[in-house]
């Protein structure tokens, strides 16, 4: 494993910053046309409200810079900060490992899940407990190997307290059913104020599994709330009701790769791939129907109409937002910290086949401003997190994957 020192800048950025609730005021966000220039897949598909998609462009004057802080992680997937400083990695293949702050890869730590390990499958996310200052726990989502196939599931386990080992580790969820492929997973996870746990299902993507997002019997496209222990909340929406998963939150989604609790609200917003020219931000609310695949943004990536064309569908939610062409998104994260006061609030999305990360700027539940940070690396963006020192901290999906770190230059 090659480890890196802090090695010099790759890019610097220039950023505008004009206080508001949310980082900027409308007055000064919407200054510039739409960041996104290419032509949309789905030219003749028409937003639901104006500022569904291509939101104007924004910019600042703040210096900043980017730096390497570790290399050498193989695929990692998803990244959260630890308290005594330092990171937790999840590598695809299957390790989980602490990075420290100044770059230091360690071993693997053991005691983690067997996996499946092909494409998209592997160990995905990463969190902490609530009280892990306390407790210790780890939570992973990560492809289950099972009789006839595999499916997206969570555990959890004990850090040690050297940092080299989980321990006690218990399979808290399994998703359901099984099936042989090696495609859409979702897997992100998330806590919110109560302790309860979310986790994003994805619909396994094959066309023959594509309906079950839209079964209540089924995991499938789906995003669940657990308690910490993996027992179901008494008052999720669907509890009690014949037919239905007592897990389920929310459904009719496609892959959510992103997730991130809202700073004010205490809602989930989940961040899904879509198609050619559908990837969408959801507000994730209880009992809500989100589309897939009977309303989507976009086109087959063969070509074509998703099922009929539609947009829209009886009963369904509108996302918020969708980006046509897609950046793919990997994790996202409210940003909250004193190195960049005036993006409290922004919500930062990574993107894959963009590589970018996308910070977009927020008036309720609107995106209003866009801005594209970090394209010197050149590299697909996986995961984002913010450290306690107020920087964004991004991992890199390479087989040579880099941390790097996003920090004012001055």
């Amino acid at each position: 494993m090659r480890l890196s020192a802090l090695t010099a800048a790759v890019s610097i950025f220039a950023l505008v910053a004009a206080c508001g609730g949310n980082g900027e005021t409308a007055s000064t966000m919407q200054t510039g046309e739409p960041v996104e220039t290419n032509a949309a897949n789905a030219p003749t598909q028409q937003p639901a409200f104006e500022g569904q998609t291509r939101a104007p462009g924004v910019q600042t004057t703040v210096s900043m810079t980017s730096e390497t802080v570790a290399e050498g992680l193989e695929s990692p997937w998803g990244l959260v900060p630890l308290p005594e400083g330092g990171f937790l990695v999840t590598e695809k293949p299957g390790r989980l490992r602490l990075v420290s702050a100044d770059g230091e890869i360690g071993e693997p730590i053991t005691g983690v899940p067997t996996v499946v390990s092909d494409r998209q499958a592997g160990l995905l996310d990463v969190e902490l407990s609530p009280d892990f200052a306390s407790d210790r726990l780890v939570y992973l989502s990560f492809s289950e190997p099972r009789r006839g196939g595999n499916g997206t599931a969570v555990a959890r386990g004990r850090l040690s307290e050297d940092g080299t080992r989980l321990e006690n580790v218990e399979t808290i969820f399994s998703a359901m059913p099984t099936y042989d492929n090696f495609m859409h997973y979702g897997s992100r996870i998330v806590f919110d104020r109560q302790g309860r746990l979310y986790v994003t299902l994805g619909e396994r993507s094959d066309i023959e599994t594509r309906p079950q997002a839209q079964d209540l019997g089924s995991h499938f496209g789906k995003i669940v709330r657990i308690n910490a222990d993996g027992s179901v909340p008494a008052d999720n929406p669907f509890v009690g009701q014949e037919g239905a998963l007592p897990e389920i939150w929310s459904w009719g989604h496609r892959n959510v790769q992103g997730a991130a609790l809202h700073p004010g609200t205490g809602e989930l917003w989940g961040i899904e791939h879509g198609a050619r020219g559908g990837d969408e931000i959801n507000i994730a609310r209880a009992g809500e129907n989100y589309g897939w695949p009977i309303a989507a943004y976009g086109i087959e990536y063969r070509g074509g109409a998703i099922g009929e064309g539609s947009t829209t569908a009886p009963d369904t939610v509108q996302p918020i937002y969708y980006w046509d062409p897609v950046i793919a998104p990997g994790g996202a994260v409210f940003y909250s910290g004193d190195m960049f006061p005036d993006w409290n609030g922004n919500l930062l999305v990574s993107g894959l086949a963009g590589q970018h990360l996308a910070r977009l700027v927020l008036e309720g539940e609107r995106v209003v401003g866009e801005e594209r940070l970090l394209t010197g690396l050149n590299a697909r963006i996986r995961d984002v997190a913010v450290g306690s020192d107020g920087a964004v901290y991004v991992v890199t999906d390479d087989q040579n994957g880099r941390l790097v770190r996003l920090r004012r230059a001055d």
